[in-house]
């Protein structure tokens, strides 16, 4: 008879345990947007030099960053420092580049060039006001020896990002 009192205590006890799990969900809507306003085209200034520089026949990439909570966001922006596409090179090509801003839709964004930060070949911004700021991109590729780049389509890309504050 004990062990009938027990099972019973038991299986009281065990019945009376129970664990759910229950689901949060959460949805994140974005309050930062890139969007490509201007695509790039290197130029060619001489044989061994491809440049996005208006003086050497090429066209800027423009950024835009469209903002809509203001502190809550930086924009992180690299330069190429390779070609996503090209004919085979046989030399080491040197990119450098910079990034600056184009253009600014609020008095409030003027000094986002100068209170941007630099490291390797990205620029970070706060983006600290809402609306819409331009970004120009400048970048040259240098094929090595001074050598002639071969014939073909050249392409690079830049990184530009919303990093969450």
């Amino acid at each position: 008879m004990n062990s009938v009192k027990i099972v019973s205590i038991l299986c009281l006890f065990s019945s009376s345990i129970m664990a759910e799990d229950v689901p949060i969900t959460g949805v994140v809507q974005g309050h930062c947007v890139i969007q490509t306003d201007t695509s790039g085209t290197y130029g060619n200034p001489n044989a061994y030099t491809l440049s996005t520089a208006p003086a050497d026949g090429g066209v800027l990439p423009i950024v835009r960053y469209d903002v809509t909570l203001a502190n809550a966001y930086k924009a992180q922006i690299t330069y190429p420092t390779s070609f996503s596409e090209s004919p085979t090179l046989n030399d080491t090509v040197t990119f450098t580049g910079s990034v600056d801003v184009s253009s600014v839709g609020d008095v409030a964004m003027a000094d986002y060039q100068t209170d941007s930060v630099t490291f390797d070949q990205t620029r970070q911004y706060d983006l600290t006001a809402t609306g819409s700021t331009w970004f120009k991109v400048e970048s040259q590729a240098v094929n090595g020896g001074n050598k002639a780049f071969p014939s073909g389509t050249y392409r690079a890309v830049v990184q530009a990002e919303c990093i969450a504050q």
